[in-house]
């Protein structure tokens, strides 16, 4: 097997995830957040979403899905352009609320379906490729697609998690 088949398996099983993670969820759950400072289902999907759309973008040189496909604005969250989530306050992760999950799965889908577009073109010398210069080591390209996966499958576990905890609520 070849590292970009294990890299398409990986991302496949973010997919997997993400769908799983919202299956059956109507607004309310999807919007809940255990407590006043944690993250909801759709600030966990919507962020590891977008963190997949700008890194696999800034890596092979691409636009990202969120603006190209008009997601910023079908998700209407009133957040710069560019923001992916990362450091929000807890008052910024109550903006990122949806109306259904099959907006969240739109977006992850479109931008799965970019990021294998991508992945099915890498070689192994491509992933030795440095694209982010500002740490020491640089990062790599084979480093910076581990990194999202990580971040990735972190994100949809405590998506699961969070799910966890609001079906023992109701039981």
């Amino acid at each position: 097997m070849h590292a970009k088949d294990i890299l398409i398996d990986g991302y496949g099983r973010i997919r997997e995830e993400v769908h799983a993670a919202v299956e059956g969820l109507g607004p309310d759950d999807l919007n809940a957040r255990p407590t006043a400072e944690t993250n909801s289902i759709a600030w966990l999907i919507w962020h590891l979403t977008r963190v997949q759309d700008d890194h696999i973008a800034d890596a092979f040189d691409l636009d990202q899905v969120w603006l190209t496909q008009d997601w910023e604005k079908r998700f209407g969250l009133g957040l710069p352009r560019h923001d992916t989530g990362y450091g929000h306050s807890a008052a910024k992760v109550g903006k990122v609320r949806v109306d259904s999950r099959d907006l969240l799965t739109g977006y992850y889908d479109a931008v799965h379906e970019q990021t294998l577009r991508a992945l099915r073109g890498v070689s192994a010398a491509d992933l030795e490729r440095v694209v982010d210069e500002r740490w020491d080591p640089p990062v790599t390209l084979g480093v910076r697609l581990v990194s999202v996966l990580s971040d990735d499958l972190q994100h949809v576990g405590q998506a699961a998690y969070v799910r966890g905890l609001l079906q023992s609520a109701v039981a």
